[in-house]
């Protein structure tokens, strides 16, 4: 039988009536001739919920604690969706990511998946099992326990569903796709059929919050179909896209189109005349990943600008103590911004994008503090508390 690998995100699995519409489907899928296998988030806010109880105890939690923490939502919920699917009459198994052989290099918080070696999992299928597996952790080859980073069960999935050669990875959460806006901020989005990896991993980069930027990256890697569609859709038929985005290799579109918009709200943009070296190997000290770093450098002078994404920075006290203590008015970070993306393959082939989207937010009053860009995204940094005016507007002027 071929393998099919589903993931259900934490609103899917939120409480006990979804619990079981989520077993409900996986018998289906099994029923329809399916191998299966399930990855879960927590259920609902836990792990929001962990995050907040952490830093009751400590505004800088120790990252290796909140590893410890912070995987006890996934095991929770695998445990009930594997008693579910039994309650159904299926023979389910639940698996720890260390069970599941899903191995990371040895960074918490934030790992990455060097290697899936999923012999239990294969042992178990054999067996003719319902193997359910908690997403976003996993184990680091010095065998300690680490999360992959928000998002990180998508990116369980889709890894497993490449080492087990799986036929597709259904993505299931509360919307049917991948839209070109939040549709909780502009109400007259579309769903997108399809969407290539380099699209949507863009897309995943600037803040939409359907796929994990990994995951893709994993797909892509493999050749793995994925198919992201709402937990309480219909199973794929004929065309997956019909219903939900199937992202894969190369779909058909000219180039220079835009697909989607995507924001940031929770960020910092730090800017420093400080020696760059200095500031990066400082950051690293503290695991704060950045993106769209620009160092521009003449006449002796340095002017770095980087953006700091709040997702998995979670000792930023003692970061800003540590920034302030070392580079004081050399360095300064703002705090009230927001990131605004366009994506689509070819976008920036000529300039005409850029002024485009650049001209609509100034006469709309709204003035980009920057400007970045890629072969596949335009990403303005605009006032916070406009951002979400600012999604509305690019959404008319593109799409």
């Amino acid at each position: 039988m071929s393998i099919v690998v589903q993931k259900y995100g934490g609103s899917s699995v939120a409480d006990v009536s979804r619990i079981r519409q989520v077993a409900e489907r996986v018998m289906r899928t099994r029923r329809a001739g399916h191998d299966v296998v399930v990855v879960v988030s927590a259920m609902g806010d836990t792990t929001d919920d962990l995050i907040a109880l952490a830093k009751q105890v400590s505004p800088n939690p120790e990252r290796r604690e909140l590893d410890m923490l912070l995987t006890a939502g996934e095991r929770i919920a695998m445990a009930l969706v594997s008693m579910a699917i039994r309650e159904l009459g299926g023979d389910a198994i639940s698996f720890t990511g260390s069970q599941s052989g899903i191995i990371t290099n040895d960074r918490h918080v934030d790992a990455r998946i060097i290697e899936v070696r999923p012999f239990r999992v294969q042992d178990e299928l054999s067996r003719g099992k319902i193997v359910v597996i908690a997403g976003y952790q996993g184990v680091s080859y010095r065998r300690e326990v680490t999360t992959l980073g928000r998002g990180g069960s998508d990116t369980t999935a889709v890894a497993m569903a490449a080492a087990l050669g799986a036929e597709y990875c259904e993505i299931c959460s509360d919307v049917d796709g991948v839209y070109t806006a939040d549709p909780h901020v502009v109400t007259d989005a579309r769903r997108i059929a399809t969407l290539s990896y380099e699209e949507t991993q863009e897309l995943a980069e600037s803040g939409a919050r359907v796929l994990n930027a990994q995951a893709v990256e994993f797909a892509k890697a493999q050749g793995i179909a994925i198919y992201a569609r709402a937990t309480t859709s219909p199973l794929p038929g004929a065309d997956p896209s019909a219903d939900g985005t199937v992202v894969r290799r190369d779909p058909p579109r000219g180039p220079g189109t835009v697909v989607g918009v995507a924001s940031e709200r929770d960020i910092l943009v730090l800017e420093s005349s400080a020696p760059q070296d200095e500031v990066l190997a400082l950051l690293d000290l503290h695991h704060a990943a950045g993106k769209q770093l620009h160092v521009v450098s003449g006449g002796g002078d340095c002017r770095l600008t980087l953006v700091l994404s709040r997702e998995n920075l979670h000792e930023e006290a003692r970061l800003r103590d540590a920034l302030a203590a070392r580079f004081g008015d050399r360095l300064h970070l703002a705090d009230d911004l927001g990131a605004l993306s366009v994506v689509g393959a070819g976008i920036n082939a000529s300039f005409d994008n850029v002024r485009r989207g650049s001209a609509a937010l100034v006469a709309a009053g709204i003035i980009p503090h920057g400007v970045a860009t890629s072969s596949f995204r335009i990403t303005w940094t605009v006032p916070r508390d406009r951002l979400d005016e600012a999604v509305r507007l690019l959404h008319r002027t593109y799409l």
